[in-house]
């Protein structure tokens, strides 16, 4: 017996609307008008680790005027899961491509990770068809990620990629004769993998301990859970994002049928519709507000970027990351409960921006049947100061484990 199906795309022996399926959230960036201050900030306070400085100004010497370039950094193995960019040059860049920039864009990109180099092509190609808006497709060196970029209706590049350099237990990136295979525009398929680009590169006598190697100078001196680190805590996953837009039903219309997102929920905040959607079991990778809740949040007017989430390892970590932070002089903003809906005990901390950063520890998944949990089952945030320990939720510490060392 044969099963007719619709005609749909073929991702791997799996028929999908769209050429390619979002996995997770890869990494995502700000572009800061206080790189100095934001630097410290994200690399002393909250523990990235610098994979490469931004190497704008080596390429352009005429920006070295507007500051420092910036920074790719991580918490794992991935070459960057967060960048950090001088938002002067980056408009200037942005003005030699023939851009104007957008007041209120300050997500350099947000970027999300397909399974295969061919769903990156396919997608570009899709995206053409359907009339979405592209930025550039290729292969950026640092990172190596292959990828295509697009723009929503508000104007936030969203990034589509596969594969990104590995920074392994040596703590070298890749060194600068290596970037020889980027690509400024779609390259032909298949392409040589990663293990031949490396093979390749030692046979030319390339010095593979000659790439960019970070040196956290702060001593480890906290016992985070049996082992020794710089701080309390340790972040082991990025996101959800959450963003303010001019209109929510044009957003989810792109995040849905272009994207390929799934709808988790809708939440209504003093009149205002909010909507939660997902990319893989997590409650949800996005958040959509208005933009007219911004001001009614007494969040900074200066950026559309609603909130950026921080996964740490556990819950004490999160409490001990609130005091420490706190005895850093930071700043909180108070996010209410009802607009994250899949967290429960999440903290709220704002960079030198202004930029709001979502700490938290637990995520509610979302199992084969695809339905969230109910509203009324889940766990109530305690007023005032938070419990030393919690009872455990069904789905703690589930979802995508960060399984590699602390470093």
């Amino acid at each position: 017996m044969t099963t007719s199906v619709a005609a749909k795309h073929d991702v791997g022996g799996v028929l999908l609307d769209r050429p390619f399926k979002i996995r997770r959230l890869g990494h995502f960036g700000f572009n800061t008008n206080k790189i100095e201050e934001a630097a410290k900030f994200y690399i002393d306070l909250l523990g990235f680790v610098v994979s490469d400085e931004a190497g704008f100004l080596r390429r352009m010497p005429e920006l070295q005027d507007l500051g420092p370039g910036g920074f790719f950094t991580r918490y794992g193995t991935d070459h960057h899961a967060f960048v950090l960019f001088n938002k002067r040059i980056m408009d200037k860049m942005g003005e030699m491509r023939g851009e104007t920039p957008q007041p209120g864009i300050t997500t350099n990109q947000i970027t999300w990770q397909v399974g295969s180099l061919a769903e990156v092509g396919n997608g570009a190609k899709w995206f053409a068809e359907e009339g979405v808006r592209i930025r550039r497709t290729g292969r950026d060196m640092p990172g190596s990620n292959w990828h295509t970029y697009v723009f929503d209706p508000d104007g936030h590049v969203n990034e589509l990629y596969y594969g990104i350099e590995q920074v392994g237990w040596e703590g070298f990136s890749k060194p600068l004769p290596m970037y020889e295979r980027g690509f400024q525009e779609a390259p032909p398929l298949p392409q040589i993998n990663e293990f031949t680009e490396v093979q390749q590169a030692m046979e030319k006598g390339v010095d593979l301990h000659s790439g960019y190697r970070y040196l956290d100078s702060l001593p480890a001196t906290y016992d985070v859970d049996g082992v020794l680190l710089p701080r309390p805590f340790k972040i082991v996953k990025i996101g959800p994002v959450g963003i303010y837009v001019e209109d929510v039903a044009a957003a989810k219309d792109f995040y849905e049928q272009k994207l390929g997102f799934t709808f988790s929920e809708e939440v209504s905040y003093r009149g205002y519709r909010c909507v939660y959607l997902r990319a893989n079991t997590e409650h949800h990778s996005l958040a959509i507000y208005p933009i007219e809740l911004r001001k009614t949040l007494g969040a900074s007017e200066h950026s559309t970027c609603a909130s950026f989430g921080l996964q740490l390892a556990t819950y004490r970590q999160l409490r001990h990351a609130v005091g420490y932070l706190k005895g850093k002089g930071c700043r909180f903003f108070d996010l209410p409960p009802e607009l994250h809906p899949g967290i429960d005990y999440a903290a709220h901390v704002l960079d030198p921006d202004g930029h709001c950063i979502q700490l938290y520890y637990y995520m509610e998944q979302i199992g084969w049947d695809g339905r969230p949990r109910p509203a009324s089952e889940r766990r109530p945030v305690a007023a005032g100061a938070w419990p030393e320990a919690l009872e455990p939720a069904p789905d703690v510490y589930e979802g995508e484990a960060f399984m590699g060392p602390w470093r």
